[in-house]
């Protein structure tokens, strides 16, 4: 079978896939060779994505409760809801919450549907969480929510800046590119993040400021090129509107306002000394700061990427703003190799943001004035338009909280995890008279309040188009036929649409004809000074949109000819610096949280790979030594971090990585995959004033150990319940679950393995109880390792002998097999199976660089998501040998 052309399921990268399908439910990837945003290149996630194509957790009927329901029975009790929810409370009583993972087609009938009929703005979406800051400061000094940049400015840039971006973990094909533009272009890469990530490991310089330091860091970067004589005045005067006051707002003395050190520098109590991006009272500039703006003025062909870590933040829009005033100032802007350019999180945030899909914008790019509106409300034909604005995400579940929203429909998103606040997004939900999903998975944190579940199609069953970070428009096409009675997204709110009277026009046969009314649409934007058109592409046939090619809408510089303002200028924009919040001695560190490398979201398709799963199979707490040392926190331990807002109990991972004072966990464990570990109970509800974006990297927080009395882990076939654990997690292996246990009291080894021939070893002194479980053929279908006091085995060879009959009963308690196989380490490259001490060895016998690295053993030489830590363990092997020397 001839591989199929379509578009990778996760990040805003949009790489090109070739799928070629093998099996009923079988699929084997490759990067497709042909698309520009990857040109054949994939990361660890794409790379395995055929491991997510399988039905088990599939959501494949409607359901009410508990109980399954036909199509008809289900979407007539939504309807029914929905009509009597706007005829008794208005329809702002209404509210949809969507997903950066729907489709272009899907967005649009969902954001027409609720704007245009139901009559409310209250559509908002995940990306509300991930990028609505950028878009705000797009707005703000472009006039329009543009990307001014495409991935070729990464290859044409001699520097580039990272502010918010462990680029080599969230878009590890974009590093990638960055990795290639330094080896053959010299490039320069500065990397502008509180931790020490695997990215700032590997920069030319690591500016590590205090979470939120970003305005003040930028702001003065451009005063200095100000004073270096490096503004553009010429683009300024031409192509800029520069409001009075704005350079005062760089002074030294402004910037100091309300920042206050603890934004800059290390605080009173003793925390890590920040690079200080001001002058200090004798006039001295710091180090870094220099460094960091000799590189900024010696290289104009700059771009600065920036991501979650810029925009996830209650200050997120003045940092984007920020930054682009560093890039307009010194005209660094619609010319190749050089913009801000805002990376996004999700593959299709841009289409969902084009489409109108956010509570702050009407459609197409157009807001809510009277001319604006009253050309929407014709085009779609309605009388039933929104006013205004809708609620944004955590606006919106208050207003669920508080009674204002009595009907949520939630599609493709997981708010009662990924929401901050989660505890009281929870409440919301479980107080809201009417909550619908859409999902593809049966079981999740958000599916357990819902009143009605909808079956919708997953990656490989969908078929339409998404925009990524470069406004480049790719196809998503179907692999596999819709599994059980799953439909498409578009299709369901179609239906709906129909019951509630609105047949005629939502009388959509497929999802080109949402496409062509989507790109007929755009021409209103142009009506009204906006850049986005794709007027050309609404005359496509059936035929033409299946065979559609990735474009660019906007060309490379779509900024270059007018920026769309009034004006027809940009405009800087005076950024203030954040105000310091005083240490609270309840909570004395700060919170940051976010991704790792092999995760996506939370969990729903990626835990379902064991390959990915070896990377970190659990959540850990990164914190600094010395704050563990002040904590009594262990390494390997658990700790429970505190908040105002909730607690959650994390394996703690002492690293020097992390700043003093600050902490790190990650965003992907649920209540499905974790029984604590869940990061977004931690995070208060505080929000950027103009974007509505939550701020989720600078949460005041304390840590405090947690000691259970027993540890163990299970290898099962199948999972059990796993109640009344003080702790657990679980992540899939390639025949089953490993489960991390710790709890208090004894070890109920009966409630957590399956009937069998048992086969068991105790020693009371210690603690120490292994059972293992075997089926009537012998083959283990379970084994359960626990202690109170002593050390726990390694899982991987125990994990390995599920559906296995080949190991001794010795073997199975001892975890081991009779003849150790070598010590390969912790996997560090998950597509070849290479472990650290496999890297280490090379090294040791001579492969002095990622690439010999690459050669001896293939690490590195897949996906490239690993050569980061690569490079780091081999500067660590190396460094070991020269000091065996000495």
């Amino acid at each position: 079978m001839a591989p199929v052309r379509t578009t990778c399921a996760y990040c805003g990268v949009g790489c090109g896939i070739a799928a070629t399908v093998t099996g009923e439910r079988s699929v084997r990837i490759a990067g497709d060779a042909a698309h520009p945003a990857n040109f054949g290149k994939l990361c660890s996630k794409g790379t395995h994505l055929g491991e997510t194509v399988g039905l088990d957790g599939r959501l494949l009927h409607p359901m009410i409760g508990e109980r399954p329901a036909g199509w008809d029975e289900a979407l007539d009790l939504v309807a029914a809801r929905m009509r009597d929810c706007i005829a008794e409370h208005g329809p702002d009583s209404v509210a949809f919450y969507v997903s950066g993972q729907l489709l272009t087609e899907d967005y649009y009938v969902a954001n027409k549907l609720m704007k245009g009929f139901v009559g409310s703005g209250n559509i908002d979406t995940n990306s509300r969480l991930c990028m609505a800051s950028a878009v705000a400061a797009h707005n703000r000094a472009f006039g329009e929510d543009v990307v001014p940049c495409t991935y070729d400015d990464l290859d044409a840039a001699d520097l580039i800046l990272l502010v918010g971006s462990n680029t080599a973990w969230c878009h590890p094909v974009i590093w990638q590119r960055i990795e290639k533009a330094r080896a053959e272009r010299g490039a320069k890469l500065v990397v502008i993040d509180p931790r020490r990530t695997e990215t700032a490991e590997q920069a030319d310089l690591h500016v590590a400021i205090a979470p939120d330091g970003d305005v003040p860091l930028v702001a003065a970067l451009l005063a200095d090129m100000r004073d270096r004589g490096l503004v553009d005045e010429a683009f300024l005067a031409e192509q800029v509107d520069v409001p009075e006051g704005f350079w005062d707002s760089l002074s030294p003395s402004r910037l100091r306002e309300g920042s206050g050190e603890g934004l800059l520098l290390s605080g009173a109590a003793g925390r890590q000394a920040l690079p200080q991006p001001l002058p200090q009272a004798g006039g001295e500039l710091d180090e870094t700061f220099i460094r960091l703006a000799d590189l900024v003025a010696a290289h104009p062909r700059m771009v600065t990427l920036f991501s979650q870590g810029a925009n996830q933040s209650v200050v997120g829009t003045d940092k984007g703003n920020a930054i682009i005033n560093l890039h307009l100032a010194t005209g660094r802007i619609n010319r190749a190799g050089a913009g801000p350019f805002s990376i996004t999180g999700q593959p299709n945030a841009m289409g969902g943001r084009e489409v109108g899909g956010l509570a702050n914008m009407l459609a197409c790019h157009l807001g809510f004035s009277e001319s604006e509106r009253a050309d929407v409300s014709a085009f779609w034909n309605t009388g039933r338009l929104c006013a205004g604005p809708g609620l944004k995400a955590v606006d919106m579940f208050r207003a669920i909280h508080d009674g204002r929203i009595k009907f949520l429909w939630v599609m493709a998103t997981n708010p009662a995890v990924s929401m901050p606040d989660a505890g009281f997004v929870r409440a919301a939900l479980a107080r809201c008279p009417t909550v619908v999903v859409s999902d593809v998975m049966a079981d999740t944190d958000t599916g357990r309040f819902a009143h009605v579940r909808l079956p919708a199609l997953g990656w490989g069953e969908k078929d339409g188009t998404v925009t990524n970070s470069e406004r480049r428009v790719s196809r998503q096409r179907a692999l596999f036929a819709p599994p059980g009675e799953a439909r498409a997204d578009w299709a369901i709110l179609c239906d709906v649409a129909a019951r509630l009277g609105w047949g005629d026009a939502f009388a959509f046969a497929s999802p080109a004809a949402v496409w062509r009314e989507y790109a007929a649409m755009t021409a209103l934007a142009a009506r009204h000074g906006k850049l986005l058109d794709l007027t050309a592409q609404a005359a496509l046939d059936d035929a033409a949109y299946d065979a559609l090619e990735p474009f660019v809408w906007g060309g490379a510089f779509p900024l270059a000819g007018r920026f769309p303002t009034p004006s027809g200028k940009a405009r800087l924009v005076a950024c203030a610096p954040p105000v310091a919040e005083a240490v609270d001695a309840a909570f004395p560190l700060r919170l940051n949280t976010g991704r790792y490398r092999d995760q996506w979201h939370t969990m729903t398709r990626t835990g379902l790979s064991p390959t990915l799963s070896q990377h970190r199979r659990e959540p850990l707490l990164e914190v600094h030594p010395r704050d563990a040392a002040d904590a009594g926190l262990a390494d390997g331990g658990l700790a429970r971090v505190v908040t105002a807002a909730g607690a959650a109990v994390f394996r703690v991972s002492v690293s020097d990585g992390q700043r003093r004072g600050d902490l790190f966990v990650p965003m992907h464990w649920t209540d499905v995959m974790a029984g604590e570990g869940r990061s977004n109970r931690l995070p208060g509800q505080g929000v950027d004033p103009i974007s509505g974006q939550p701020g989720f990297k600078n949460t005041p927080a304390r840590v405090e150990p947690v000691t259970p009395e027993w540890r163990a882990f299970l290898v099962t076939r199948d999972m059990p319940e796993l109640a009344g654990l003080l702790w657990w997690t679980r992540g899939r292996v390639a025949r089953g679950w490993l489960c991390e246990l710790a709890g208090m009291g004894a070890l109920d080894a009966e409630a957590l393995l399956p009937p069998g021939e048992r086969i068991e070893a105790a020693d009371p002194a210690r603690g120490m109880r292994r059972i293992a479980v075997r089926d009537a053929g012998g083959a283990l279908v379970a084994a359960l390792y626990g202690t109170r006091s002593g050390q726990l085995p390694g899982r991987d060879w125990a994990a390995a002998q599920l559906g296995d009959a080949g190991a001794s009963a010795l073997e199975l308690l001892a975890a081991r097999p009779r003849t150790p196989a070598p010590d390969r380490g912790p996997i560090v490259c998950i597509c070849h199976g290479v472990g650290e001490k496999d890297i280490a060895a090379a090294a040791t016998a001579g492969a002095h660089s990622v690439e010999a690295i690459g050669c001896d053993t293939r690490a590195g030489t897949n996906c490239g998501s690993c050569r980061p830590a690569i490079a780091r363990l081999l500067a660590a092997t190396l460094a070991n040998e020269r000091q065996g020397a000495e």
